[in-house]
């Protein structure tokens, strides 16, 4: 709607404004008072609705194992092919992270810290009834925003044992979260780009860059090309339903296969 899109362009020209023009605190926190001004400028038009604040709890704790302990070996096949790819997401965004912020590329200890952390959080999540968790780009471009990188930070910031504050997240309107947003992604892509050509944009490097990117928004973006007959339905629900996966291994090979230059 014409509102929608007045909300968004208005947090977006915020964010915008305070990320390049304005200094300190402002420019820091461009993402947070671009969302403040997205939420006052949509409140006339209706976009609010606080109902669920009021009727959530103010503190839960989750409950240890609300689901039984089974064994599928379908679906362990599935994950045990899936979590490498995890794995080379979080590598991917712990390295745009650390170049973001700190203008540097993380150290195996730190690469390992993360993928070892995030192991241990999908096995405690699952015995609280969650998800195995995966690394996600848009809190990478936000940490390259505000370069805030202390890990206690995002203890505090956890709401999921705060209701009434998962409530009131969830109740800021689409428009806010998508103007805010858009700047984020494109520090996303734009930090990428810094990693792959941090050491010169050989032939070798394009070669692969743009082959495997290619390869995998290729296979994303064509729906059901990879669910054909005959095609197990693992091999749709692994490399078919994203676009890290098939460019993750295309990466991987090309890197294995082409002659690296003599330095």
């Amino acid at each position: 709607t014409p509102q929608a899109w007045c909300v968004a362009l208005v947090t977006f020209a915020v964010v915008f404004g305070l990320n390049n023009f304005a200094k300190g605190t402002l420019k820091l926190g461009s993402v947070f008072f671009g969302m403040i001004a997205g939420i006052i400028v949509s409140a006339p038009f209706g976009m609010l609705d606080f109902s669920a604040v009021g009727s959530a709890g103010i503190f839960a704790f989750p409950k240890i194992m609300p689901y039984a302990i089974e064994f599928h070996p379908e679906v362990c096949i599935t994950l045990a092919v899936v979590y490498p790819m995890v794995a080379i997401q979080v590598i991917g965004d712990v390295s745009a992270a650390c170049l973001g912020s700190m203008d540097r590329m993380p150290d195996e200890r730190e690469l390992s810290g993360a993928i070892v952390s995030q192991g241990c959080t999908s096995l405690v999540s699952a015995f609280i009834g969650g998800l195995p968790t995966s690394a996600l780009g848009q809190n990478v471009g936000i940490i390259c925003s505000n370069k805030v990188v202390n890990k206690w930070v995002f203890v505090i910031a956890a709401a999921g044992l705060l209701p009434q504050l998962s409530a009131l997240l969830t109740a800021i309107p689409q428009p806010v979260i998508g103007g805010a947003t858009v700047g984020v992604f494109g520090t996303i892509t734009m930090n990428g780009v810094r990693m792959f050509i941090k050491d010169g944009l050989t032939p070798r490097v394009t070669t692969i860059v743009g082959t495997s990117v290619v390869f995998g928004l290729g296979i994303w973006m064509a729906s059901g090309c990879l669910a054909g007959e005959g095609m197990p339905s693992w091999v749709t629900t692994v490399i078919g339903s994203n676009a890290i996966t098939p460019a993750a291994i295309m990466a991987i090979i090309l890197n294995l296969i082409l002659p690296k230059p003599e330095k």
